[in-house]
């Protein structure tokens, strides 16, 4: 309980549902992860006198699908593509409301895919990595064509906790901070790069991602240039970080 809970200084959110399937099958089981859940938490702060900062971890996918070329800024509008998006949003939108209202000291983080040893196997790397050890067949969301794999921003859990110790230090309260991965990777270069790295041969096809499973977003994208202007970038490449996590999942 609460009650036995020191009285921190800084709180950090970063925890949550976050598969879209998931959260496609069962809406509601994620509005009260993620928005009745963050809730408790800001009630939970908000008694707090000496709290120096609350900050909540978001996503991208707040803001939909990102036409080529697009990346959106920290404050651009939002437009959840799937359940989950909308409660990240959700969650994340109460915080400005407790600001507001209750002069919280909030700061706001989106982030791009994440990826990491230890992964939970429904996700994307450690599915690839499955399926190449098994000598299955992957599949691979594209356009409607088939010509042309979806992309996002991955980056390393060990870059978004540098990240956000950097936003810790030197972030303003009020403010929302994008934490992107260094290059653009479409889901078949990052399946390509996983099967050198582990040495096997990649069986893939590709699904029209949108009419098999509608809410899955072809392409996400955020601009990574205000932390880039304060100074942060990743630590290491993909290329590396996918090597580490095939090593270590060996």
């Amino acid at each position: 309980t609460s009650k036995k809970i020191p009285k921190p200084d800084i709180i950090l959110h970063v925890a949550a549902a976050s598969h879209v399937d998931r959260s496609i099958e069962d809406p509601m089981s994620f509005v009260l992860d993620n928005v009745v859940g963050t809730v408790n938490i800001l009630n939970y702060a908000k008694k707090i006198n000496s709290l120096e900062k609350f900050l909540y971890f978001s996503t991208d996918e707040v803001f939909g699908p990102a036409p080529k070329g697009v990346h959106y800024k920290e404050n651009d509008r939002y437009n959840s593509g799937n359940p989950y998006a909308a409660s990240k949003a959700g969650g994340e939108e109460m915080c400005v409301a407790f600001q507001n209202t209750y002069n919280l000291p909030i700061i706001i983080t989106h982030t791009m895919n994440v990826i990491g040893e230890r992964q939970h196997p429904e996700k994307y790397v450690p599915k690839i990595i499955n399926h190449l050890i098994n000598n299955k067949t992957l599949t691979i969301h594209s356009n409607k064509n088939k010509t042309k794999a979806g992309s996002r921003y991955y980056i390393h859990a060990q870059d978004v906790a540098n990240a956000v110790m950097f936003i810790l230090k030197k972030g303003k309260v009020g403010e929302k901070y994008n934490i992107v991965g260094s290059k653009e990777l479409n889901n078949l270069q990052l399946a390509q790069l996983v099967a050198k790295y582990l040495k096997r041969n990649l069986k893939y096809k590709f699904v029209d991602f949108h009419s098999s499973r509608p809410g899955h977003d072809l392409r996400y994208a955020l601009s990574g240039t205000k932390l880039s202007k304060m100074g942060w970038s990743p630590q290491k490449n993909i290329n590396s970080r996918i090597k580490e996590i095939v090593e270590w999942t060996i």
